[in-house]
């Protein structure tokens, strides 16, 4: 006898599984792009000052980043978006039928909906996550100064524990010999701070997401955030332009600073880092300079970077057209000219293509297999 699942049972069940809804979710999506596919082609051509659409190519990502598949290029650059024309309506005999409307949902379906959807949005920006970034925040120093928001471990650097940084105190860093001494207590050369339960830690007057691996290389410390990509661009989209920009330009920013960061995470600066925090490489300042507008673009654009036959591009940018000029002899992406574009309604595409021409757009995936 087949036995029919009620309402409840049939939440109760996908918020036990909820994979098997992303699944659902996923074929939903599929069949909606095949419907939409088969409809254009019935269709007319587009008017010719339309747009054309960006292909985005994905890439699978199991556990650690594989290399991309060969993309396809960009759209011609400097196209402006396709905006709304008003037009004369077609005679009621090349009418096409109306579409069938989907049925209307109860209000318990409405909220149950609304909530998955919830959760399925900020899951499709964690694929940034699953990529830990070792950013260098401090060169060289005589000295430095640690805490953290909640107790933090001091491990060494196979993770055996050392001892325990009380919550709100501040610890003074130096140099002990060949290892580092905190508030009098002598350590190993290399140790790794990790603050409880996901907190933050401080180094100076700084906060920082993630943890601290702090080096004694000659009598001079060096600092390490091992952060994850995606904290890591929250705060560096923020720190390189106004949250104030429109939204295509955060977007391009967004990609061009995660594909500047993915070329390093590929070709590291050292075996104890991949990049600096300053200008040379691009500005990291931690949690004080992030803000709602630029982790939403981050956040709106996750996975996806610069690519040219299936490599990653250095996406070099600067503030203006002339220091891109001067200092990149033209080859990158002016942050005020990306600015100027998005305000004349270009897409982050198009912004894009114009500075990186004969590229195309490659994309990180989760392979949840």
């Amino acid at each position: 006898m087949i036995e029919i699942m009620t309402k409840s049972q049939v939440v109760q069940f996908f918020k036990r599984y909820p994979l098997l809804l992303l699944s659902l979710l996923a074929a939903l999506q599929v069949a909606g792009v095949l419907l939409l596919v088969y409809r254009r082609q019935a269709a007319p051509p587009p008017a010719a000052s339309a747009a054309p659409a960006v292909p985005l190519p994905t890439t699978a990502l199991p556990t650690t980043l594989l290399p991309p598949s060969l993309d396809p290029p960009f759209p011609s650059p400097l196209k402006p978006a396709k905006t709304a024309t008003k037009s004369s309506p077609p005679p009621e005999s090349a009418a096409e039928p109306a579409s069938p409307q989907p049925p209307a949902l109860t209000p318990e379906q409405q909220a149950v909906n609304q909530q998955y959807k919830q959760e399925f949005v900020p899951a499709s920006s964690m694929v940034d996550s699953l990529i830990e970034m070792r950013v260098a925040i401090a060169e060289g120093v005589p000295a430095l100064s640690v805490g953290s928001a909640a107790e933090a471990a001091v491990m060494d650097q196979d993770r055996n524990p050392l001892l325990t940084l009380a919550a709100g105190t501040s610890y003074g860093v130096q140099p002990d010999g060949s290892g580092l001494g905190l508030n009098g207590t002598q350590l190993p050369s290399i140790i790794l701070i990790e603050p409880a339960n996901g907190n933050l830690f401080t180094l100076g007057d700084r906060t920082y997401r993630g943890r601290l691996l702090l080096v004694n290389d000659g009598g001079k410390i060096w600092a390490v955030n091992l952060v994850n990509l995606r904290h890591y661009l929250h705060s560096v989209v923020a720190s390189e332009v106004s949250p104030s920009w429109k939204p295509e330009a955060l977007k391009a920013q967004s990609v061009a600073a995660r594909s500047y960061a993915l070329t390093y995470y590929f070709k590291p600066m050292s075996s104890l880092f991949h990049m600096g925090a300053t200008e040379y490489y691009q500005v990291y300042s931690g949690i004080d300079r992030e803000a709602p507008e630029t982790s939403q673009a981050v956040d709106a654009t996750a996975g996806e970077f610069v690519s040219y036959r299936g490599g990653i591009v250095e996406s070099l940018y600067a503030a203006s057209d002339d220091i891109v000029a001067e200092a990149f002899q033209g080859h990158g992406m002016s942050q005020l000219g990306a600015l100027n574009l998005a305000e004349q309604g270009y897409t982050y595409h198009q912004i894009l293509a114009n500075y990186y021409p004969g590229t195309g757009l490659g994309r990180i995936v989760q392979d949840y297999e």
